[in-house]
């Protein structure tokens, strides 16, 4: 007699075997762990017991049994459905369930966040001590236990920089070399926060290590421009000084290499109240307000890259091959952080003429003098760096946590956050770590109750971001083949605020839709009666056009400083960092010890609406970019960003190209032919609809994820190898800004001042770049076309 099992029917079921082992896991009620699973094919018997196996043919091979089980549910579970007796691929012609939305917005929680807040604060956890892994292997078990498919901790061995104990000081000292004055070891303990022994004394991470003595030169915020004011305009002769200048502008690390281009010996850069503490804010600096008090210092790191500095393009894994610390491109001076009660002291006592340019002031109660020295009082004094900071290979830790998709398992969206702070990082980061750990939580609980996004979720968090963005940088490194292959796009939250104004976006131009479409739907929080959205008052308060009041919103192109950097630049994956901001520049207690949790309960979010509102803007992108039929992306608002890079180019270098014989003809003709390629594109996806074929929606699905990719050129841009992005990237002259047409703008900086023998070579460089923004622009347009390949050219511009 033949059992019931054995005359089994065969139904085809379309998943990966990563599916099926969820699905397994789940009707078995523990881990499997026997032979690898079948790709395609279920057998089941009579409904009490199910089968599977390796092959069409129904082979013995691998079986797994389980009684009353209908096997309905699996294909409900993998999104399957009846077609002409068989079942549908994976329902990749599916609708996405219309609810899901509602229930993640619905689902975060003020409270949740607060308490996730208090978590990440309650102690310093600067990246590469004991903290770094304590966190990291809190968050992932917290994700295993919201319901996560999967969590680990991933670690590399990194170089990494540190104070030793609190020897780090800039002092003045008299002709003799006794001190008369000396800066602050630590910041003043203005909360009983800071009672304790585990706080990192402020320092710049990287700073060259040693003593150096000099004279004083103002350098107002250390750009570029600012030296060529100083050598050129005043004819100040900076070698062998030491610098002090002003944060802000540029990033801190791009003023350090700029000090060492002049021959300075030294840098000391401090947070000048016109920023920090402007006129008005008398009687609101901490603890009594939200502005940094003059003991308060800005930490930071020096180092321009993104990575980990000895294992340049490669993982730092533990078999990695690092290079020598000295070939590092790490500072080679002292460079030092103070506050500015400390930057009074010494700038007071300048020499020199008086700044005759008012962007060179600021809010010290002081006369402002370029230097160099001091005046007649203080003539015999100078300035002493003391500076003993080391650097250390440790370990910093990455989690990664995901959902797998239940059709397009994979393709991942990504979202991330850093968790290291300099010291509490109540902001910055950890804002957006209580933020995310929230999101997790609701998707989470969509998943224990049935759920699964079409493409598989990838929640990351990141270590080191602080000190170069190193722990994302080698995450992407080690994984690049998969990444360029399968993500979809990479979301950004590092702060989730810095201010109470507004919410803020950048990123790459075909994802602007999505970002407009995500704050439509979620409750501003300066609405009152909440029927003002996160959009009304984004596009109220930063237009794109001012003049508008229709205006969208204004969406700034993405630079650096912040973990979606090695996505984009590296790999191409197309990018969005969110935050709510301040109507000015960056928040006053920025990486200083007063960035608490008190500090942001008591001035910024106490009910934690804010928070709560970028968590559901959060969500509700990534839900989208996850579970959407089509990939939310629109190529023909990246060929009109690139059309207006190039007219707001042309208005700025026209003459001086024509001048110099060079022409922008294949440049013109490659964007209208990227133009009109995108608009074709298009409409054919608005055909889709009409047509429900599974092949047609991957093979528009590929085109738009992989749309980004056709402007890397994997030889990098001109002395930056591993930026590859040839339309946007961070400035090489300040990596916190995005440049626009980084490779040309780089060939055409301060051309008119080159010295005559090095012009001719210039302007070649010049000419290359505009080939080489052409040929990528081509391939954009080409890689849009129909899917089958066209081994021709179009027109040819003359």
């Amino acid at each position: 007699m033949v059992s019931a099992w054995s005359r089994p029917y065969i139904k085809e079921i379309w998943a990966t075997s990563d599916v099926f082992q969820s699905l397994i896991e789940r009707q078995i009620g523990h881990q499997y762990t026997g032979e690898s699973l079948p790709l395609r094919y279920v057998e089941f018997g009579n409904g009490h017991e199910k089968v599977i196996n390796h092959s069409r043919s129904g082979s013995a091979r691998s079986r797994i049994r389980h009684r009353d089980a209908d096997w309905r549910s699996w294909n409900r579970q993998l999104g399957n459905r009846p077609r002409n007796g068989k079942l549908c691929r994976g329902g990749r012609s599916q609708e996405p369930d219309p609810t899901v939305s509602d229930k993640l917005i619905n689902e975060i929680k003020e409270d949740n966040i607060m308490e996730f807040s208090k978590y990440f604060t309650s102690e310093p956890h600067i990246a590469g001590r004991e903290m770094d892994l304590v966190q990291a292997e809190y968050v992932r078990d917290k994700w295993l236990e919201q319901g996560l498919d999967y969590a680990d901790v991933v670690p590399y061995k990194v170089l990494l920089s540190y104070p030793q104990g609190k020897e780090n000081r800039v002092e003045l000292i008299d002709s003799a070399g006794d001190v008369v004055y000396g800066s602050a070891r630590e910041e003043a303990i203005l909360d009983e926060s800071q009672e304790r022994d585990d706080i990192v004394p402020p320092f710049n991470a990287y700073s060259g290590a040693g003593v150096e003595e000099g004279d004083l030169v103002y350098a107002n915020f250390a750009t570029v421009e600012d030296f060529f004011h100083l050598e050129r305009d005043k004819g100040i002769n900076l070698t062998d000084k030491i610098i002090i200048a002003k944060y802000g502008r540029i990033f801190r690390g791009d003023k350090a290499f700029n000090a060492m281009r002049v021959g300075a010996k030294g840098l000391i850069i401090y947070s000048d109240p016109a920023d920090v503490a402007p006129s008005g804010s008398e009687g609101q600096t901490y603890p009594d307000g939200l502005y940094l008090p003059g003991s308060g210092v800005q930490r930071g790191s020096l180092f321009k890259d993104m990575m980990d500095p000895l294992t340049p393009g490669y993982p730092s894994t533990d078999y990695a091959y690092r290079i020598d610390e000295s070939e590092a491109p790490l500072p080679r001076i002292p460079v030092h952080p103070i506050g500015y009660d400390d930057a009074k002291e010494f700038m007071s006592r300048m020499g020199g003429d008086e700044v005759d340019d008012d962007d060179w002031k600021g809010g010290l109660a002081i006369t402002y003098r370029y230097g160099p020295g001091f005046g007649t009082a203080d003539n015999d004094k100078s300035v002493r760096l003391n500076i003993t900071t080391r650097n250390q290979l440790v370990y910093t830790y990455n989690v990664i946590g995901g959902i797998r998709g239940k059709v397009d398992v994979d393709k991942y969206v990504l979202l991330g956050n850093h968790r290291d702070a300099w010291v509490f990082g109540a902001i910055d980061p950890n804002s957006g770590s209580a933020v995310m750990m929230e999101v997790s939580r609701a998707y989470g609980k969509l998943v224990k109750q049935g759920w699964r996004p079409r493409r598989s979720i990838i929640f990351c968090s990141w270590g080191a971001e602080e000190f170069g963005l190193i722990g994302s940088n080698e995450w992407v490194e080690e994984f690049s083949k998969s990444l360029a292959a399968r993500a979809v796009v990479y979301l950004n939250l590092d702060s989730a605020l810095s201010g109470t104004y507004s919410f803020r976006a950048s990123s790459t131009p075909h994802l602007f839709k999505a970002v407009f479409d995500a704050t439509k739907k979620v409750s501003d929080p300066n609405s009152s009666d909440g029927s003002m959205t996160v959009y009304d008052n984004w596009s109220e308060r930063f237009p794109k056009t001012p003049s508008d009041p229709q205006s969208l919103p204004r969406i700034s192109d993405l630079g650096s400083g912040s973990d979606y950097a090695p996505f984009m630049v590296r790999v191409g994956v197309s990018s969005v960092d969110i935050r709510y901001v301040r109507e000015e520049s960056s928040y006053p207690m920025y990486h200083s010890v007063y960035e608490t949790f008190h500090m942001v309960s008591t001035y910024y979010d106490p009910e934690f609406k804010i928070h709560a509102t970028m968590a559901r803007v959060w969500a509700e992108m990534v839900r989208n970019f996850a579970d959407s039929l089509v990939v939310p992306m629109d190529c023909r608002d990246y060929a009109q960003r690139i059309a207006d890079v190039l007219g707001d180019f042309k208005t700025q270098h026209s003459q001086r190209l024509t001048t110099n014989g060079v022409s922008l003809a294949t440049l013109e003709n490659a964007i209208q032919n990227l133009t009109a390629a995108s608009s074709y594109f298009h409409n054919e996806i608005q055909d889709l609809e009409s047509k429900r074929d599974p092949t047609a929606y991957r093979i528009a699905n590929d085109k738009l994820i992989g749309f980004e990719r056709t402007f890397i050129d994997p030889l990098g841009l001109p002395d930056r190898s591993t930026v590859r992005h040839t339309i946007f990237a961070p400035s090489s002259k300040n990596m916190y800004a995005s440049s626009p047409f980084p490779g040309l703008n780089d060939a055409l900086f301060d051309i008119d001042n080159v010295a005559p023998e090095e012009k001719d070579a210039r302007w070649k460089e010049v000419k290359k770049e505009v080939a080489r923004l052409t040929h990528a622009i081509e391939s954009a347009a080409a890689y849009l076309d129909h899917f089958v390949i066209t081994l021709h050219r179009g027109k040819q511009a003359g």
